[in-house]
């Protein structure tokens, strides 16, 4: 499993380069670089950096060196579209990496069968049909709905695998399935009737973030200390933002551009995505590579730079069109993201010297 290390280190340059790009669409005044970065930035910070880890997580848990060659390929596919732009062969390997974890969970499901691993699965499929509408001509923006099922089927089965402990009506795994279901089909139905389709979609992901907000552990541990809480926090957060996308798709319908395409995808990449890879960081990262990362209360910064940011750039930004004030959030949103991988670091290494 010794590849899982490179593999982690090209996710890790899938986000740098990803950031890259975020910031020449800002219009910071950055160099440019050889390829056009900023044309793939929504595929590479998704599939490539977050698909990556979910990838590795999933191989490292199945403990085949096989599986590796899902994340190998989301990471080489994100590294090619950085390089040369949206090529065919990028854009190739990002699907042969959704065919690769789509045979982890099927590998996974042989072991134990249950609602939680069906959703991850859902996930997968999500990313499959992202790319594969990619290959076949569909713009970015037109695939969105399949890359949102893609982290959303992922993080709510996560979250359901920890919620069994305290489920306490035997209905809510039904309606589990039942929400994810109706997200399914409305991303179905939004890449063939957008305008409908996109609305239906807004009200499956409400469905499903009302399950989370309900079911989800994190109501009770946001009154407990240390980590529990940490995680709960975050979690509570990267909530109200995936409804606040689900309120926009619902009752404004589908958008390709300008100040609501933007708000509405941020919310659910930024705040609800990577709040979740902030707060499971401390658990996953190491089991994923063998380094402890011990929680610190200095993980609370970047976590509130990011929901801060993010909030002025929806408000003041994208809703009041104040396009200065959304440059500067913008930025913001990037520095909590590197400000949290320097915090991870430095605790990281300071627990790893401890323990040598």
């Amino acid at each position: 499993m010794r590849i899982r290390l490179p593999v982690l280190a090209g996710a890790a340059l899938a986000l740098l380069g990803g950031l890259y790009g975020a910031l020449l669409l800002l219009g910071v005044p950055v160099p440019a670089p050889p390829g056009p970065v900023d044309e793939v930035h929504g595929p590479v910070m998704v599939f490539g950096f977050a698909g990556t880890l979910v990838a590795v997580e999933r191989a490292v848990a199945l403990r085949r060196t096989w599986a590796l060659l899902a994340p190998a390929c989301s990471a080489a596919g994100a590294l090619i579209l950085l390089a040369f732009g949206p090529v065919l062969i990028g854009r190739a390997a990002l699907m042969l990496a959704s065919v690769g974890l789509l045979g982890v969970y099927r590998a996974l499901w042989a072991r134990q069968q249950s609602a939680a691993l069906l959703a991850q699965a859902a996930g997968a499929f999500g990313w499959y049909a992202a790319t594969l509408l990619w290959l076949a001509g569909y713009p970015v923006a037109e695939i969105v709905p399949w890359m949102v099922v893609f982290v959303v089927g992922t993080i709510a089965g996560e979250r359901l695998e920890l919620a069994h402990v305290a489920l306490r009506s035997p209905a809510a795994e039904r309606w589990f399935l039942t929400v994810m279901s109706a997200l399914v089909f409305a991303a179905t139905a939004a890449t063939v009737r957008p305008e409908a389709g996109t609305r239906l979609f807004g009200l499956a992901l409400l469905a499903v973030t009302a399950w989370l907000a309900v079911y989800d552990v994190a109501r009770r541990t946001v009154r407990s200390t240390g980590l529990p809480r940490y995680i709960a926090v975050g979690l509570l957060a990267g909530y109200g933002w995936l409804a606040v996308a689900g309120l926009l798709w619902a009752g404004a319908g589908p958008v390709a551009d300008g100040p609501r395409y933007d708000a509405t995808l941020h919310a659910v990449f930024l705040g609800f995505v990577l709040s979740m890879i902030f707060v499971h960081a401390p658990v996953i990262l190491p089991a994923v590579v063998r380094r402890p990362l011990p929680y610190h209360p200095v993980l609370y910064l970047p976590l509130a730079l990011l929901h801060l940011s993010l909030l002025v750039r929806v408000v003041a930004g994208d809703a009041a069109g104040l396009e200065p004030v959304w440059r500067f959030a913008g930025t913001a949103n990037i520095l909590a993201v590197l400000t949290f991988a320097g915090c991870a670091l430095t605790l990281s290494r300071r627990a790893w010297a401890v323990m040598a």
